[in-house]
């Protein structure tokens, strides 16, 4: 007896149709399948070759198509023909059109660029975490934006803000007493925005912050004396580098990050082989 064939038909990768067609046939554990995956269909001519194939093999078809033109030539050409067709998403589709008002895109490859998106996410928290609070300099010759300003500036948080609408991230603490590395000039000014704030708000900001960790909430780290020197020579640095530069005194992280994401895309935009 020949061994039984099913074509996985789609107009993308084809890798939904083929995992469905094993889940299938791996329900029939004394019986071998010869599962085909066919993608990328883009022609009536195709689908016509394809019905021609499994007829004369006896196979069956199962396919995710969306194209409207596609799915309509295939189950024309089907029912001509003794050959067994399965349609996937089309009840699918059927079935949530029932419980929304919107339209389906009907555009091949959907999933794929989802899952791309999702990845390129998980790439920039990544990014965000290796290249967090200077550990690495390297990364700023990679990141899409370099975040530079004094200690409890909110330069992590909107590292990890960006990497989620996958915006590569990394930051820089500025210290008087430490020596800037080199690769902070090596990158062009558009690419690093300095944030400031207001010295009594981050006093506020510090001294809270000692008391949560169980300190002493006068400890130098939250004197105002300090934060002015540290304000004045992050502003130093700043003007130095020639880059942009947002107050954060009296903003929430999402709005700061939404003004670097509008620097970021001006950015793509006006240098776009960058």
């Amino acid at each position: 007896m020949e061994t039984p064939i099913i074509y996985a038909l789609s107009d993308s990768l084809g890798e939904t149709a083929e995992r469905v067609a094993r889940a299938a046939a791996s329900q029939y554990d004394q019986e071998e399948f010869q599962i085909i995956r066919v993608p990328y269909i883009r022609s009536e001519q195709q689908i016509e070759d394809i019905v021609q194939e499994a007829e004369k093999n006896h196979a069956m078809l199962c396919y995710t198509i969306i194209s409207p033109v596609l799915r309509r030539k295939l189950k024309e050409l089907t029912k001509l023909v003794n050959v067994t067709v399965v349609d996937i998403i089309g009840p699918m589709l059927q079935g949530v059109s029932k419980i929304t008002e919107t339209e389906p895109t009907m555009k091949p490859g959907m999933i794929h660029r989802l899952d791309e998106e999702y990845f390129k996410r998980v790439e920039a928290i990544e990014f965000a975490v290796k290249y967090d609070d200077g550990k690495n300099p390297l990364g700023f010759l990679k990141a899409d934006i370099v975040i530079v300003g004094v200690s409890r500036t909110s330069k992590t948080p909107l590292s990890m803000y960006l990497a989620h609408k996958r915006i590569k991230a990394a930051n820089l603490p500025l210290v008087p007493e430490v020596n800037l590395p080199s690769e902070l000039f090596e990158i062009p000014p558009y690419k690093i925005v300095g944030l400031i704030i207001d010295p009594f708000k981050l006093n506020f900001i510090r001294s809270e912050r000692l008391r949560a960790m169980g300190l002493d909430a006068n400890a130098s780290y939250a004197n105002i004396e300090r934060i002015n020197e540290e304000l004045e020579y992050a502003r130093g640095v700043m003007r130095r580098i020639h880059c942009p530069i947002i107050d954060v005194s009296s903003k929430a992280i999402e709005e700061t990050a939404n003004l670097i994401l509008d620097i970021v895309k001006r950015n793509a935009e006006i240098y776009p082989e960058d």
